[in-house]
């Protein structure tokens, strides 16, 4: 026989028989067969045994656990966070809204581990744990699920996201102060516009990144707010008199991160603002970075049909037929993962947009987007800066090439003899081919002496002459 039975409300499920999840689990399994199995990210996981862990100290201190199931529970949740049974949570993410199943599933496998570690076989004698009445005690799928988020999303914003687009961020920054003296044509609408200088360009991403950066902190503190206590729908119907407080600090020291109290658990359980607030700001930086990757990709453009004005790091062939092409993969990379986030956003906002009454419904979405793109964002730009910002150069021979040739120089007489003679010059080296000076002295606006003291593109990048 390769199974065991277990029981659950509904009657007697057949399960693999050295499984460590139960009959709820299983039944999930079975009527959820929907994308990917195991699709339920391991970082909810993880969080969740945080939290359990949490649960059993704060349970066993307001004297609603004994102290031998208390540590039972702590003992399997750290072997969880330990990856030692990846293998046993192989539910998916499109399951019941509220993430019960999950929730369940964690549950159970605490119950037969623990049932384990004091020498007991899977499928006889009775539980050493109760999967509710034990390790869910004092808690509800629907603010525990919501509380696993907000752990799992916080430690990758924190310790991955963050990490990495302040990299990102440092290495524009010395880009910009490398190239700050490298004049340069400026481009409105795509066409040539007055000079910049290639370190003024750089110094806009870096705003941008800097910006985004604060965006994301500033919705850190709505995220650290934590629902658990509220249980079914925010009253905290079944918890001990200081639980909820009790078991946000633990939470806090398990996790060694930074939580709160939720001041308004009925917001937390049937919203997920929170959740939104944040992925808005992570879709505002994928919206900024790949502006900044489009741009640095047309710049690189060529390398002699193109922009060309900036060299990128050759890190790979490009082509299985053109030999010698080397393409912008990072920047391209980077392209794919800024257009997945925001596609998510709009997942994240459709759902944060539908909890009904007490109960956001979406839960599992809201952790699987939340997660996803949490995680892309900092992964990409940490391969972004490491492969590409890092290394780029600057093509001097191209930049002053361009520069020389743009008509838009003239702008910088349009004080000096007025827009509509400035706009007669361009004109007139545009239709004839020749240079702005050259221009100039056919119409006879301007001696030779006063064009080279007027059109100056160094000067042209500052408001100081």
């Amino acid at each position: 026989m390769n199974y065991r039975i277990e029981k659950d409300t509904l009657g007697e499920v057949k399960v693999p028989k050295d499984s460590l999840w139960g009959a709820q689990t299983e039944r999930s399994r079975k009527n959820f067969k929907i994308g990917n199995s195991s699709s339920m990210p391991i970082e909810i996981i993880h969080a969740y045994a945080i939290l359990k862990k949490s649960a059993a100290q704060t349970n066993e201190d307001l004297g609603v656990l004994s102290k031998d199931k208390s540590l039972l529970i702590q003992k399997v949740c750290e072997e969880i966070l330990e990856n030692k049974h990846n293998n046993q949570f192989p539910l998916v993410i499109w399951q019941t809204g509220s993430g019960t199943q999950t929730n369940m599933n964690i549950n159970e496998v605490i119950s037969n581990r623990a049932h384990l570690l004091e020498g007991k076989k899977l499928g006889e004698s009775n539980k050493t744990l109760s999967p509710n009445d034990d390790v869910n005690l004092s808690q509800s799928s629907n603010d525990t699920f919501p509380t696993a988020i907000n752990i799992a999303a916080m430690k990758i914003i924190t310790e991955n996201t963050l990490v990495n687009l302040r990299k990102l961020k440092d290495s524009l920054n010395k880009k910009s102060l490398e190239f700050n003296e490298i004049v340069k044509i400026g481009r409105t609408h795509l066409m040539d516009a007055t000079p910049i200088t290639l370190g003024q360009e750089f110094s806009g991403y870096v705003s941008q990144i800097d910006h985004g950066i604060n965006t994301i902190e500033n919705a850190i503190d709505h995220l650290s707010e934590l629902p658990i206590g509220g249980t079914a729908v925010g009253t905290g119907l079944n918890t001990p008199k200081g639980y909820s407080s009790k078991i946000v600090e633990y939470i806090s020291k398990n996790s060694e991160m930074s939580f709160k109290e939720s001041l308004n658990k009925f917001e937390g359980i049937a919203t997920h603002d929170c959740i939104v607030e944040m992925h808005g700001a992570l879709k505002t930086v994928a919206a900024s970075v790949y502006k900044i990757s489009n741009d640095i990709r047309l710049l690189g453009s060529g390398p002699r049909s193109g922009l060309g004005e900036l060299i990128l790091p050759a890190n790979e062939p490009g082509s299985s037929i053109m030999p010698g092409k080397v393409n912008p993969t990072q920047c391209e990379a980077i392209s794919m993962v800024c257009a997945q986030i925001i596609g998510n956003d709009v997942a994240v906002s459709f759902a944060g947009a539908n909890g009904h009454f007490e109960l956001n419904v979406f839960k599992p979405l809201f952790a699987f987007n939340i997660i996803e793109s949490s995680k892309l964002l900092g992964d990409a730009s940490l391969s972004f800066t490491e492969n590409c910002i890092d290394g780029i150069k600057p093509n001097n021979k191209k930049i002053e090439e361009f520069l020389n040739d743009s008509l838009m120089l003239v702008t910088a007489l349009n004080s000096k003899i007025g827009y509509y003679k400035a706009a007669d010059i361009a004109n007139k080296a545009y239709k004839e081919d020749i240079t702005l000076k050259e221009a100039a002295l056919k119409l006879a606006y301007l001696t030779e002496d006063e064009f080279d003291q007027y059109v100056n593109p160094a000067r042209m990048t500052s408001n100081e002459g």
